[in-house]
């Protein structure tokens, strides 16, 4: 991955740019604060400045909040890829997630896609979520 225009996104650090208004999404990033003990992860609201700048940067619609994207050393992950690589990276009994890879991505994404479309009516939406004072660090803005 090259370094990144959006300030505090090093090379080499991971970042998660999820949808802020979305239950469903701040409720995957409230679960990634509880489990992501190493602090691996940092997020960015696709609403913020740096989180529309990270999505423009790898070709994705700053206003289109079906997408769930993952920067990391590796480069940009989308959708169920990002998930799993995610979910993978917490360690522990979470890398059985990376058996979400023998199903193709292609069906994956689908179902993914198919979540994302309906995540609105079937969870809500509301505020983003407003990190406690020693989780702030974790968040681009």
């Amino acid at each position: 991955m090259t370094e990144s225009a959006v300030p505090g996104t090093a090379a080499g650090q991971a970042v998660i740019v999820f949808d802020g208004i979305c239950v469903l999404c701040n409720g995957w990033v409230k679960f990634l604060l509880r489990h992501d003990a190493a602090g691996r992860y940092r997020f960015a609201a696709m609403q913020g400045a740096s989180g529309r700048a990270l999505l423009q940067e790898h070709g994705l619609d700053p206003d289109d909040p079906s997408s769930f994207l993952l920067v990391d050393a590796a480069g940009m992950h989308t959708d169920s890829d990002a998930i799993v690589r995610v979910l993978t990276g917490l360690g522990g009994v979470w890398r059985l997630a990376g058996m979400a890879r023998l199903i193709p991505a292609a069906l994956r994404d689908v179902l993914y896609r198919a979540l994302a479309r309906r995540r609105y009516r079937l969870f809500g939406t509301m505020a983003c979520t407003i990190p406690t004072p020693a989780q702030r660090a974790r968040f681009l803005d």
